[in-house]
């Protein structure tokens, strides 16, 4: 503990009472009553006298310790608060009597003039050693003042050396620069509600549709300081500023900022009918976030995380494992959204997650971002082009800003699992080109344009520079590259704000397009399309902060799919599109409200899907599996509908509400419902009629979407 302590005192940037203090003229030292009227040099002087004076005055020795003839050393680690008070924050003695002993002392400290900066109240940190046996206040005095005129003795000596970088460094009180940044705003369906209808306004010139956006992104309409600000409990001591409204740890400097927190979403639920007794999460994780001047932010998420879910969301999780689903080679089951689970215990999972990017920003026009993530592109719940429900991977994305255009593109490197393509025991590379251009075509309208590109390291191709090109128009290069291992798809985007409060909005994703077979009007396989409607009533029937939203999404059967499932819309054997894969058509219904810390949601899902029997009387693939090939087993190639196959309904009802503990994580206490009725037409070995009852309790740092609606 002794070598560890000064350590612990470094990493603060704390300076010891006896040494010289930093002198600004932004800033001035706590005061006791006796030190007015003095300079800034004096008043600290003055200040770390009357400490110490205090301390000798009213610190007792046990008697026996005192007898003993004992020798040692208090480190005390103090604050004095923005309210002039002391408080202890770490105290390092080899005698428990003697930490005692300093907390009565300190507890009996008066109440003083607090430090000030740029003439605010502000918190200041200190240490101060204690010797025992105590000396005497001449002796202390004599001390600090040989401290003192060395310092000076040394400054005169050095009064024309220049100062090292080191002794430049300087801290300021933090203020959430963040909110100023190009740092990620945590892409959450719930939280983005709060800004919603704010990023969404008449005659707002801004592009809603890529997800996550920056905070310098939606600053200019939803003031981020002054919501935190709002939030603020009336907290004075350490741990209650911590838990309810600050970082955890947090520096602030000249051209610089970090924050760092912990991570944690802890679930405990039930789930019925289940043999299981229970559901959990266990996540512990670390998230530490920065900026180094204007033009760089980065920030780094990692989680660690054991669970159990309910049984619809455990077999699914377990039919899309590495190697498939029949295979005994790999680990159990993938966790959407997560990754690949490992067993924990018997019945549940244990899964890591790390999720990280830095941005440069050179200039209002130029983003460049690499990362390790999700992305999501759309204005709705669901997206049917790029969607943040799959497992991280590794992306370098390019945003170019101007006029009233905003020009995405992403370079993504995904994975396929399955065991068909399994080489050296390493996954199967696969990778994925997309731009997409986001057009202010009025004040009211918003269009957009997406192309995409899949290829696979097929004869060691690697990631083909003929796709780098960020204004190339992948189809032809596509071709041109090699038509038989690539796969391309456009789609198209609208909003429109019929005013500040409702908002419609649509996608539409062409995969694959035969005119002649439009013409026969046969319903041919080979018109491979889907579409997206939806609307949004921002502060619906005038209650502030009500969100409403309405949205259909209707994907035909083989969608998502290619002749070689190598190169199909996958990444980790989950659909980079709609979750769902293809053969479905799904209503939802969606409200938010929040109201101060107090939140609440709720989500009901109604849809029809076509799954595949996949028994040994009808094998054959009826679309809706995104890793089938879709020229192997294909039953009709006219009259093609969706729910062809195992029709089957799904309806899901999903309801949270809670209370937000701490904003500068996101950091939740919410219970969850979720209802699910699961009906196919046909009862197989795996899809089979359910109904599952959900119900959750949790503290979560709401950092990233969950979804259970499968």
């Amino acid at each position: 503990m002794k070598k560890i302590f000064p350590l612990f005192f470094l990493l603060f940037g704390l300076l010891n009472l006896t040494a010289q203090n930093v002198v600004s003229n932004k800033a001035t030292s706590p005061m006791f009553p006796e030190c007015k009227n003095l300079n800034e040099a004096e008043s600290a002087h003055c200040f770390n006298i009357h400490v110490h004076d205090f301390v000798y005055r009213n610190f007792q020795v046990p008697e026996d310790l005192k007898t003993s003839n004992y020798k040692g050393t208090i480190m005390v680690l103090f604050e004095v608060t923005a309210e002039g008070t002391f408080k202890i924050i770490y105290i390092d003695a080899n005698e428990e009597r003697l930490s005692k002993e300093t907390t009565r002392v300190f507890g009996q400290l008066p109440k003083i003039e607090p430090a000030t900066y740029n003439g605010i109240p502000t918190y200041s940190k200190y240490s101060i050693k204690i010797d025992v046996p105590l000396k005497s206040a001449a002796e202390l005095a004599k001390e600090i003042e040989e401290a003192r005129l060395a310092d000076a003795r040394n400054y005169v000596k050095n009064a024309d050396k220049e100062l090292s970088e080191y002794d430049n460094v300087t801290y300021h009180k933090f203020n959430n620069p963040k909110f100023q940044s190009s740092l990620g705003v945590p892409f959450s369906h719930s939280y983005y509600a709060h800004f919603d209808a704010a990023m969404n306004q008449l005659g707002t010139n801004n592009h809603t549709a890529v997800k996550p956006y920056s905070y310098a992104e939606v600053s200019p309409y939803f003031d981020f300081r002054k919501e935190n600000d709002a939030l603020k409990k009336d907290k004075k001591g350490w741990w209650g500023r911590k838990l309810f409204n600050e970082n955890l740890i947090e520096i602030q400097g000249d051209g610089y900022w970090f924050a760092f927190n912990p991570i944690i979403d802890l679930q405990l639920g039930k789930s019925s009918p289940s043999e299981l007794k229970y559901t959990y999460l266990n996540t512990r994780g670390i998230q530490f976030q920065g900026g180094l001047g204007r033009q760089v932010t980065f920030s780094t998420t990692i989680f660690e995380t054991q669970g159990r879910f309910a049984d619809y969301y455990n077999r699914y999780a377990e039919s899309i494992r590495p190697y498939g689903p029949d295979s005994d080679l790999g680990d159990p089951a993938v966790i959407p959204g997560v990754g690949i689970a490992k067993r924990f215990k018997k019945d549940a999972y244990d899964m890591s997650m790390a999720e990280a990017y830095i941005t440069y920003s050179p200039s209002k026009i130029f983003t460049f971002q690499a990362g390790y993530g999700r992305n999501f592109i759309g204005d709705g719940y669901r997206s049917l082009i790029t969607t943040d429900g799959v497992s991280p991977y590794p992306f370098f994305k390019i945003n170019t800003s101007f006029w009233k255009i905003k020009y995405t593109n992403t370079y993504m490197f995904l994975k396929d699992i399955r065991s068909e393509v399994i080489g050296e025991k390493t996954y199967a590379t696969k990778y994925m080109a997309n731009h997409y251009l986001s057009w202010n075509a009025t004040k009211r309208l918003n269009i957009g344009l997406f192309e995409s590109v899949i290829w696979a390291n097929t004869n060691g191709r690697g990631f083909d520079m003929s796709f780098f090109n960020p204004i190339v128009f992948y189809r032809s290069v596509e071709f041109a590259s090699s038509a038989r291992t690539g796969n391309a798809l456009l789609g198209a985007t609208f909003k429109y704000k019929f005013n500040n409060q409702l908002n419609w909005y649509g996608q539409f994703l062409l995969d694959e397009f035969s005119l002649a077979e439009v013409k026969k009007s046969n319903q041919s396989w080979k018109n491979k399309y889907g579409y997206q409607l939806g609307v949004k009533y921002f502060n619906a029937f005038n209650v502030e902060n009500l969100l409403l939203q309405l949205e259909y999404n209707h994907v035909r059967p083989y969608v998502y799919s290619h002749s070689d499932p190598l190169t199909n819309y996958g990444h980790a054997n989950q659909n980079v599109g709609h979750q769902w894969g293809g053969n479905f058509r799904e209503m939802i219904l969606v409200a938010r409200y929040h109201k101060g810390r107090y939140f609440a949601d709720a989500k009901f899902t109604y849809g029809v899907r076509g799954l595949d029997f996949n028994t040994a009387a009808d094998s054959f693939n009826y679309g809706s599996n995104i890793y089938r090939n879709y020229n192997e087993q294909r039953p009709y190639d006219i009259k093609v509908v969706i729910g062809q196959g195992n029709k089957t309904t799904v309806m899901i009802a999903d309801m949270q509400a809670g209370y937000l503990v701490n904003p500068q994580t996101n950091l939740k206490l919410f219970g969850s419902l979720i209802y699910r009725n699961f009906d196919p037409s046909q009862e197989t070995l795996s899809t089979f009629k359910e109904s599952t009852t959900w119900f959750s309790l949790g503290l979560r740092c709401d950092i990233f979407n969950w979804y259970y609606d499968y």
